[in-house]
């Protein structure tokens, strides 16, 4: 995905003339999403966890997938983790082998999420749950699956990132949205809002009245793993649907700023971007260094090389989503 038009952050009482001018084309996309969410889904003999969103681009599902297969674990829950596997070539159903498999052929997010749980990547997401099953899963947690109807899900879970919201509350490509708010939320048990006191606040202004579903709020830490950032010059790169954030994250933790890259999301780590990067940060004297998630996207000879950042998921009070999981384990 490229960088979004800057008039989809506009607020939603004053989207703009272009959001205005997009809205018939708007309405005929909502309208498709409408009929497609619409179609019932396949039901499983194990509960089906899906996490989504309704916004385009990043908003933080990843690490929510990654906090809620630990929740499944600690309830000694083998939960599968299904996948269309976004900028992939393959089919499917495969079970993502990080020994095996590269995000050109499975996607960046499979190939992470498979550090934590056994995933699976198909363009028909029926049939890796499916195979998940045949694989004695006891629950499937399905990513990005909002839109998605070819699972019956037991719980819904819509993630938003607070620091742009619903943005300007618009479908695309008037706006940053997959369908309406309303209609998104309503098919959602748990909403999601991910970002710092401040942010949730202003998220609370603008978008509490549209908010039907339970609420939890949370917030992306990074990861302690003794690494000493403060005061390393470093040069960062990102290719997630937000770099900004990953480059303020680098800042909370005290390191040297000296160049930051904001690269489309899932971009191609390819050798001459890699080799124009590992330039300029040596020009500036600083360390390489991106997120968890583009990591996984570098071959095997730059990996040595550049540092990562992981980042969790904390949740402010998980009692909603603990309670929603006794209801169904």
């Amino acid at each position: 995905m490229t960088r979004p038009p800057v008039f989809w952050n506009n607020p939603p009482d004053a989207p703009g003339w272009r959001a205005r001018a997009l809205a018939p084309v708007s309405a005929i996309f909502a309208a498709a999403t409408a009929r497609r969410v619409a179609r019932p889904g396949l039901t499983l003999p194990v509960p089906v966890l899906r996490v989504g969103n309704i916004n385009v681009g990043g908003t933080g599902k990843t690490p929510t997938v990654i906090a809620l297969l630990r929740l499944l674990a600690e309830r000694g829950i083998a939960a599968h983790v299904v996948s269309r596997g976004y900028g992939g070539t393959a089919k499917g159903p495969v079970r993502v082998d990080p020994i095996r498999h590269d995000a050109a052929q499975v996607g960046d997010e499979p190939l992470l999420l498979a550090a934590f749980a056994p995933t699976w990547v198909a363009r028909d997401r029926a049939a890796a749950a499916q195979a998940a099953l045949a694989d004695d899963a006891g629950a499937i947690v399905m990513d990005d699956g909002h839109q998605n109807p070819a699972l019956a899900a037991d719980l819904s879970i819509v993630v938003v990132d607070t620091s742009v919201g619903f943005g300007n509350g618009r479908v695309l490509p008037a706006g940053p949205l997959r369908e309406p708010v309303a209609a998104g939320l309503r098919r959602a048990d748990l909403l999601l809002s991910i970002g710092p006191p401040a942010a949730q606040e202003a998220f609370d202004r603008t978008w509490s009245a549209s908010i039907a579903c339970p609420r939890m709020t949370g917030r992306l830490e990074p990861l302690r793993t003794g690494m000493d950032w403060q005061d390393m010059p470093v040069m960062a790169f990102a290719g997630i649907g937000r770099p900004a954030k990953f480059f303020d994250t680098l800042r909370t933790l005290g390191a040297d700023l000296r160049g930051a890259q904001a690269l489309d999301d899932h971009q191609p780590l390819a050798p001459a971007l890699m080799k124009r990067l590992e330039t300029q940060a040596n020009a500036l004297g600083a360390q390489l260094v991106t997120t968890e998630k583009d990591a996984v996207r570098l071959s095997p000879a730059w990996r040595g090389k550049v540092l990562t950042v992981p980042v969790r998921l904390v949740l402010d009070d998980p009692a909603p989503l603990e309670t929603a999981l006794d209801r169904l384990f």
